[in-house]
């Protein structure tokens, strides 16, 4: 469970104070705010609909389309699906502003034909895929809505985009891309992904994933027993060291042997010649994650040697492929950007708590010190946590004051990108 963190002494700094305020006393940020709140059965019904065309990662390609003909009936600009499937859509802004991107991730965690459609009870949209991260794309197509039907004029252009690869071995990858093409011209990024609204999300939690492969002889149980060494024997050894680590609680630091795979049924009586391991790591700490890195490859080096000389014979050998890894980072919790959504959802009667750590697409951003905010869509008044089953078959999603997402996320990207009669409180 992540880290979250209510600070009693939080105060929002003047200017952005300011820039609300004034940014709430104009007319058409009045009538966009009320018209989020009358498209909000449009927008449930984009995300059901939405959520219908599955998007596995690394097969997000029949959503891009329907996402980018979403995009072009708004009449965003330069729409397209760039060479790594991400969808994107620019709103140019009067100039003299920075450039924000605006994105959810498209992909989600469940193989092609897990979902049947979506069912309405009790409140709650139940589907897979129906919170994390489809609300996210349906938020984005309200706020476009809300810009163009209240007139409203940004300083700065918003860039928005619908990514891929975002969830599990796919790494963030899209939104990688994403930044390396658009190096230099994004100067903020918000994030809409699944989890409570009160939740701000303003550091990266650095992650690595890795698959270990032990190398051997391999030959018959009997036969072969004392003439080679046991690949599946030397992977044990090494998780069995690993599950010994000591890891601080905070910063948090984690790790999880995850995979274990080494031969098959039918060899059932065979010394196996390889044998894998996948691992997950992470830290909300750099220097915690690399210090953890060395900890688990000398473990595993440790093994092979034990495995080897207990028998003598032959040697261990061994190899890792780097299947996820994502640095860590942190940004000031008085940046902008983060004082900006807090003071939004402080103003929307919400209770804001920090989250120390984050795996979302922000994390990159923030990793290239590009200041960034991950927002999340699940309102919940009083402060109280809704379980939203995010990655599990049983995943719901509350409807009762989702717009308020929605107008969150068109502030906050308001206050970024200035207006016509207000500048950024990025100071771009």
């Amino acid at each position: 469970r992540p880290e979250r963190e209510e600070l009693m002494e939080y105060t929002v700094s003047q200017p952005v104070q300011a820039a609300l305020e004034n940014l709430l006393a104009m007319d058409e940020i009045a009538d966009a705010l009320d018209w989020i709140q009358k498209d909000h059965a449009r927008c449930i019904s984009e995300q059901k609909r939405l959520t219908c065309v599955e998007a596995p990662s690394f097969h997000e390609d029949a959503r891009a389309e329907l996402f980018a003909a979403m995009f072009r009936d708004l009449g965003l600009q330069d729409v397209r699906i760039d060479q790594d499937g991400n969808v994107l859509g620019l709103r140019k802004g009067q100039g003299g502003g920075p450039c924000i991107l605006l994105e959810a991730h498209m992909d989600t965690v469940f193989p092609l034909g897990s979902v049947g459609g979506v069912e309405e009870k009790d409140g709650f949209l139940f589907a897979p895929g129906i919170s994390d991260d489809t609300r996210g794309l349906a938020v984005i197509l309200s706020v476009i809505r809300a810009l163009d039907v209240c007139g409203i004029q940004t300083k700065g252009d918003l860039l928005f985009a619908g990514t891929t690869r975002e969830e599990g071995i796919g790494g963030m990858e899209g939104v990688k891309s994403l930044l390396d093409e658009q190096k230099g011209k994004i100067d903020a990024c918000i994030s809409i992904d699944s989890a409570s609204m009160s939740t701000i999300i303003y550091e990266a939690t650095g992650l690595r994933t890795a698959e270990i492969t032990f190398h051997g002889i391999g030959g018959h149980a009997f036969g072969a027993f004392g003439q080679v060494a046991n690949p599946l024997h030397a992977a044990a050894r090494a998780v069995a060291k690993i599950a010994d680590l000591q890891v601080p609680l905070a910063p948090k630091t984690t790790f999880c042997v995850s995979n274990f795979h080494a031969g098959n049924d039918a060899g059932v009586h065979a010394i196996p010649p390889s044998a894998s391991i996948k691992i997950n790591y992470r830290s909300n700490d750099a220097a915690l994650l690399e210090a953890l890195d060395q900890q688990i490859y000398r473990a595993i080096q440790e093994a092979c040697d034990e495995e080897s000389a207990r028998w003598g014979k032959d040697i261990i050998t061994w190899e890792s492929r780097v299947l996820c890894d994502i640095p860590a980072g942190s940004q000031s919790l008085h940046a902008p950007v983060v004082e900006s959504l807090y003071a939004v959802l402080k103003k929307m009667g919400l209770q804001p708590m920090f989250q120390r750590g984050g795996a979302t697409n922000c994390s990159i951003a923030i990793a290239r010190s590009i200041p960034a905010v991950c927002l999340g869509t699940c309102y919940c008044p009083g402060g109280e946590s809704i379980n939203t089953m995010d990655h599990t078959l049983e995943e719901r999603f509350p409807i009762a004051g989702a717009y308020k997402g929605v107008q969150a996320a068109l502030l906050t990207a308001l206050l970024c990108t200035g207006t016509g009669r207000e500048q950024s409180i990025l100071g771009v």
